[in-house]
């Protein structure tokens, strides 16, 4: 490993630049996401609930987030899977084909999987971006338009 990956892994976005992020637990709530999206012309980060890479699975979240690609094909989304603190989610992941991992474990570690990360293509954050959680919301669709239009209503 090079000297410049001492002990903090630098975020790394793939082509989320300016994206608000919406955190989705269900195809349902992904779709609503994209459409918004789509709408608006505005990008979305589509991520994953905390954790969610131990639960959901890599394969399920990226398969998920092609689903809701696939009524709107020119929209711009990243789906990001947030693996905590654990590497070997956030391997699987980046081997998966995810388009981006959150992973918030050891500074060493997370220099090693950002490297990985950038070699493949992939973004890689060290901590979820401010985002609209979806839980529990009764409109999706109506709350990702104001999220994704500039509105307010997120959680840190």
């Amino acid at each position: 490993m090079t000297e410049r990956r001492r002990s903090d892994a630098k975020d790394t976005r793939a082509g989320d630049s300016g994206a608000r992020a919406v955190i989705v637990h269900d195809l349902a709530q992904a779709r609503a996401a994209v459409a918004a999206a789509a709408a608006l012309g505005a990008p979305v980060l589509l991520l994953s609930p905390p954790g969610a890479a131990a639960y959901l699975g890599a394969g399920y979240f990226k398969a998920m987030a092609q689903a809701a690609r696939a009524g709107h094909p020119g929209a711009r989304v990243v789906a990001v899977l947030d693996c905590g603190e654990a590497p070997g989610h956030a391997l699987a992941a980046l081997r998966a084909g995810v388009d981006a991992v959150c992973f918030r474990g050891a500074a060493e570690t997370a220099a090693r999987l950002a490297d990985i990360a950038a070699q493949s293509g992939a973004g890689f954050h060290r901590k979820p971006p401010k985002a609209l959680d979806l839980a529990g919301v009764d409109d999706p669709a109506a709350a990702c338009r104001a999220w994704l239009g500039g509105g307010a209503a997120a959680s840190d």
